[in-house]
Formats: C-alpha cells, sequence, structure tokens
C-alpha cells in the first residue's frame, strides 16, 4: 500500500492527524516528517526493524550509524544522556528549540536500545510544532536522520509532493507541512564539555 500523505499545519497541528502519525510510529512505521531546517526520516527509537530499515536507506549498520533523536523539550533528554556542565546546559537552553544537533554523552539508555557500545548521542529539539508534538503524543523520542536527494547537487528534497512521489512505496506516513529547508542543521560536538561546530548549517551558536 502507497503511503498516507498527511497535510500539517506546522503551526497548530492537529491532534487527530499527530494521532495517526503515532499509530503508525507505535505500529513500527517509517515517518517522513518537516523539521526546522530539512525534511527528517524517523521512526520509534523502540522500534528495531524500523531503525534497521532506516540504517538501510543510509547504508549503513545501525551499531555505525550517527543517527539522532528527536525530543519535544529539554526535560525529556535527561533520560538519555550523561551529566551536562552548567556551560553545555545553558547553552542546549539558550539555542533549543532551533536548527541545531547537539552531540553529548549518551546514558546507558542508548546502548540497550541499538545494542552497541554507542557512548554519544545527537539530540534535537526542532522549532517545529509538528515532530515536537509527535514525540509529546508518543511518550518517548524518535530517531531522526536527513532525508537527502539523489541529485547531489541539490542535497536536499524540500517539496513535499516530490518526496510523497518518491518515498511513497517505503515509508508509511508522509507529512506535507510546507516547503523544507534545504540547508540542515548546524551539529555541535559537547562531548569534551567545550562546543566545537562540526557541520555549519542554518543554526547560529
Amino acid at each position: 500500500m502507497p503511503a498516507e500523505l498527511i497535510l500539517i499545519h506546522p503551526k497548530n497541528p492537529p491532534e487527530r492527524d499527530i494521532q495517526r502519525v503515532v499509530e503508525v510510529l507505535r505500529e513500527g512505521g517509517i515517518v517522513i516528517y518537516p523539521t526546522d531546517s530539512v525534511y527528517g526520516i524517523g521512526c520509534d527509537v523502540t522500534k528495531a526493524r524500523a531503525v534497521e530499515k532506516i540504517a538501510q536507506y543510509k547504508k549503513v549498520k545501525v551499531e555505525k550509524a550517527n543517527f539522532s533523536f528527536i525530543f519535544n523539550d529539554m526535560s525529556d533528554i535527561a533520560e538519555y544522556t550523561g551529566a551536562l556542565n552548567k556551560e553545555i546546559f545553558k547553552l542546549l537552553k539558550h539555542s533549543l528549540p532551533g536548527p541545531f544537533t547537539f552531540i553529548l554523552p549518551a546514558s546507558n539508555a542508548v546502548p540497550k536500545l541499538f545494542k552497541n557500545n554507542k557512548r554519544t548521542l545527537g539530540i534535537r529539539i526542532p522549532d517545529n510544532n509538528i515532530p515536537r508534538e509527535i514525540v509529546r503524543l508518543l511518550g518517548n523520542p524518535i530517531l531522526t536522520t536527513s532525508l537527502h536527494d539523489e541529485d547531489e547537487v541539490l542535497d536536499y528534497t524540500t517539496d513535499p509532493e516530490l518526496i510523497y512521489e518518491r518515498f511513497k512505496n517505503w515509508a508509511d506516513v508522509i507529512i506535507d507541512g510546507g516547503f523544507g529547508n534545504n540547508v540542515p542543521s548546524t551539529v555541535v560536538d559537547c562531548t569534551s564539555g567545550q562546543p566545537e561546530i562540526i557541520r555549519q548549517g542554518i543554526g547560529e551558536i
């Protein structure tokens, strides 16, 4: 069956639409959705088969993949990350929600999810109500990775209709939340205790 295409307004996403997406995630489905940067591909972090399917799309092994988790707000990240010093915590609080991926020390919960020895985790709290509402209703983070364009010149597909045509036989739900950006999030490595920008994207520290 082709993927469901759901039109959702990013400012005030209707709960019934978000709930439908959450049902699909709980069943182990894969969702493509807008963020505050590029469109993303995600699944429930607890659904191993869905995680594996996304890893296959990215052509990486799950244990070596640098996936990030999307959270609803700062209060949700403590279970999955190690202790943060005061400066890093202030940086996160100042920057999030926003178009950043912060790489932080992972708590013991992350290796258990992925059955590996992963000691770091990328976290995202996008400034877009759609993915944050999905996480809020789901009750746990969603795994996320950027949706790349097959045309290397373009890097990222921004038109949800084109995304649907390409992924309708692979994903389970595709959310049309309007045109996406074609610049990814800024990646900031905080694992040493001092922030280091390792990819400059749309977010300005």
